[in-house]
């Protein structure tokens, strides 16, 4: 997404060739052959580990911080190893959406007018606000001192990374799509809301 903005934004007149139907097909086979690949890692490995301090979780899904707290064996370095080839890979992404930004924000403070600007901003925020709120929340949750956890707080904090970006994201997105707009503003009018 950040690339497709960052090409719409800084090199418009080159959007055809650099995001052809090849390099989509390619970033998306790249961006799900990975995610694929570091899930079954995590899978394999996690069902590998033993566990000797029961089989409840302060989650409301397996996640593999909170399974390693109830492993009882050495076993868990290779997950921690794998969390680390994780972290990796997710920062590569993370400082390529950064400089994705850095491009766009530098071409948008050399548009004249104010209208365009606006434009480019409001295209480039909703993006900008989910991806920060996804990867500070799931860094917060896999990074944060012991001392500070409670069951409460883990649990905030991996419904925030999650539930809710996945959640927010069609909302985000497809209200900048003015039919929608349309759309929901009859539905409005009509009552239909009210008659419910």
């Amino acid at each position: 997404m950040a690339y497709d903005r960052c090409v719409a934004i800084c090199r418009p007149l080159h959007y055809g060739t650099l995001l052809g139907s090849r390099a989509c097909v390619h970033m998306a086979a790249a961006a799900w052959g990975s995610a694929l690949l570091n899930s079954l890692l995590h899978t394999v490995n996690t069902f590998s580990i033993p566990l000797c301090k029961g089989n409840a979780l302060d989650q409301f899904f397996c996640e593999i911080p909170q399974i390693l707290k109830l492993s009882c064996s050495h076993s868990y370095l290779r997950e921690v190893g794998l969390l680390g080839v994780s972290v990796s890979l997710a920062s590569g992404c993370f400082v390529f959406i950064v400089l994705s930004y850095v491009q766009i924000f530098r071409a948008v403070l050399r548009i004249p007018s104010e209208q365009g600007r606006h434009k480019v901003f409001s295209t480039c925020l909703p993006h900008l606000v989910m991806v920060s709120l996804f990867n500070s929340t799931a860094v917060f949750a896999y990074l944060k001192p012991p001392s500070i956890s409670s069951p409460s707080l883990n649990l905030v904090v991996s419904f925030l990374y999650s539930v809710v970006p996945p959640a927010v994201n069609p909302l985000i997105y497809s209200m900048r799509n003015q039919e929608l707009k349309d759309a929901l503003k009859k539905l409005i009018q009509s009552g239909f809301f009210q008659k419910q």
